[in-house]
Formats: C-alpha cells, structure tokens, sequence
C-alpha cells in the first residue's frame, strides 16, 4: 500500500483519517456531544457508496479541516497533494473572518450553489452530497426530537432560509440523482421542509 506521497506505508485515506482525527479532536457537533469527526468519517462513507477512488473519499473525510480547525490549505496540499486539496478548498466556505456569520450566511450559501452549479467536476458534486446528507440526516433525527428548535442551534434560525439551501443543492447536484444517496438526501429535505 502506498502513501499520499508514493511510499509504502499507510494509505492515502488511512492518513487522511488520522490527519482529520487529530485536527477535528475535541470538537463537538452543533448542539450535541457528538464528537465532530463522526461527520466527516459518515461524509466519507457515503462517498465511497459512489465512488472508489480513494482521492476522493481522503477530501471528504478532510472536507472540514481548512473550515472548521487550525489547518491551513498549504498543509493539505503539501501532506496529501493538490488533487484532494483542490476538492477540500472547493468544499470550503470564505467564513468571512471579523464578519457576522449571522449576516454573511446567505451570501456564503450562495457561493456554495454558484460554485457547484459552474463546477466542471463531477468529484465536488460527490463530495457535497456527502457533506450535505451527514448534515441532513443530523438536522432530520434532531427535528424529529425537537421540533423547530434544532434551527436554533444554527447560525442561521429561519427554516426556510435551510428549505431554500438545501433545495437548491438538490437541484445543482441533480446529475447525481441516480445514486440512493441523491434520492435519500431529496427523501429527507421534503421531510423535513416539505415539497
């Protein structure tokens, strides 16, 4: 087995998940005590039901490391090369540091659905369907248990502001709507924000 960098040893996605273990360690889940690297780990493992390049399914158990930890996309490039780097800046937001992210949630929303509607590439849309189902599947249990008061524990607290999201990745992933996790992602978004 071969590393990210060609040498013997651990694979590429072994690595990405002992990377994402360490950078995502003591963080929790909005809301819970769920440990946070159980999103990228599920993430990864609903790509993996699409595709088998390891690449791809090394960015997604990443996905949230620029985002969400100290890491840097210089790191991930240098330990995992620019291919799965490309996938995890593609599948980062610009938080906007220093702004509200109450006030900059929509217009970072948008950028996601601007980018993945011109986006060439094929691997971005899988990557999203995972991130945003391990999120809906989250937002659906806890809806389920709490009601309306899940929006509360986001940055974001209208539900329809999520409805609009959450639809319009539906209909810019729509080319993968082949795939069960397409359909279970649709199934969930009608459940919870209805048609």
């Amino acid at each position: 087995m071969e590393n990210a960098n060609g040498r013997p040893g651990l694979s590429i996605l072994d690595e990405a998940i002992v990377f994402a273990v360490n950078a995502h360690s003591g963080y929790m889940r909005k809301g819970s005590k769920i440990p946070y690297i159980l999103h990228p780990l599920e993430a990864a493992a609903i790509v993996a039901a699409i595709t088998e390049d390891e690449r791809v399914i090394a960015a997604a158990v990443l996905h949230d490391v620029v985002e969400d930890t100290y890491v840097t996309i210089e790191e991930v490039n240098e330990k995992f090369g620019c291919f799965v780097a490309g996938l995890v800046a593609a599948e980062t937001e610009n938080k906007r540091e220093g702004e509200s992210k109450e006030e900059t949630w929509r217009i970072r929303k948008q950028e996601t659905i601007d980018h993945l509607m011109y986006s060439p590439s094929r691997e971005v849309k899988i990557l999203t369907l995972g991130d945003k189902l391990s999120n809906m599947r989250a937002i659906y249990k806890d809806h389920k248990a709490v009601g309306n008061e899940v929006w509360l524990r986001f940055n974001q607290k209208d539900s329809n502001e999520h409805a609009w999201y959450y639809k319009a990745v539906l209909e810019v992933t729509s080319d993968l709507h082949q795939y069960p996790a397409w359909q279970e992602l649709r199934k969930l978004v009608t459940e919870v924000f209805g048609e």
